[in-house]
């Protein structure tokens, strides 16, 4: 289902950059909202199509594999978003990665969701209690970084007869979470899935340092 490492950096298949190739390899069913609704939504580019439908597998195989072997089963995204993203230039309209987890057949035992956005997090709280009202979730708002023990508390207390695993997804716009961070979460036994946008902020961020500094007047 996956093509090998040396045809994806021949073909730039799933790697991001200015002039984007999709994957026509990759058929995994994806999700889609039969409508929108009044709530605010997130703004994504076409390829997040791609980079959710691989998400979406990815949480399939995780929480599957796994539903035998570990008592606690446990999600955490760190920059959730609203739970619904709009695709810019088409209009169309994707389930969010909060969404994508909590839709496995195989559902995680436990899930924690944090945004820096107040708006996004209520907006993912009344599509969730919507869609999925019975499951176990919990929310955290503001910055990661400075959140993290918060998110570490919702994290069921393991011990020899109640082990826990978590599976941390870490996809921000820009390059703000921090090492720090991600060392606190792993701490606990956890499998971590990080996207980092090198070829958005990391290279708008080193080509102004290099450009003059334009005057406000």
């Amino acid at each position: 289902m996956f093509q090998p490492l040396s045809n994806v950096a021949e073909n730039r298949g799933f790697i991001y950059r200015a002039s984007y190739v999709p994957y026509e390899g990759m058929t995994e069913d994806l999700p889609i909202p039969a409508h929108g609704d009044e709530l605010p939504c997130s703004y994504v580019r076409a390829w997040a199509e791609d980079k959710y439908r691989l998400l979406y597998l990815y949480d399939k195989l995780f929480s599957r594999g796994i539903k035998n072997k570990w008592t606690h089963r446990v999600y955490i995204d760190l920059f959730s978003g609203p739970g619904q993203a709009l695709v810019q230039g088409s209009g169309k309209l994707l389930w969010g990665s909060p969404i994508l987890a909590l839709s496995v057949q195989d559902k995680f035992d436990k899930y924690i969701f944090c945004d820096s956005s107040a708006s996004y997090v209520d907006a993912l709280k009344k599509r969730v209690g919507l869609l999925f009202p019975t499951i176990d979730v919990s929310y955290v708002v503001g910055d990661c970084n400075e959140k993290v023990e918060e998110v570490c508390r919702h994290i069921p207390k393991a011990s020899k007869d109640n082990t826990v695993l978590s599976f941390c997804f870490v996809d921000p716009f820009n390059l703000r979470v921090k090492f720090s961070t991600i060392r606190r979460i792993a701490d606990y036994f956890v499998d971590f899935l990080v996207l980092l946008a090198f070829h958005m902020d990391a290279n708008r961020n080193v080509r102004s340092l290099h450009e003059p500094k334009k005057s406000k007047n």
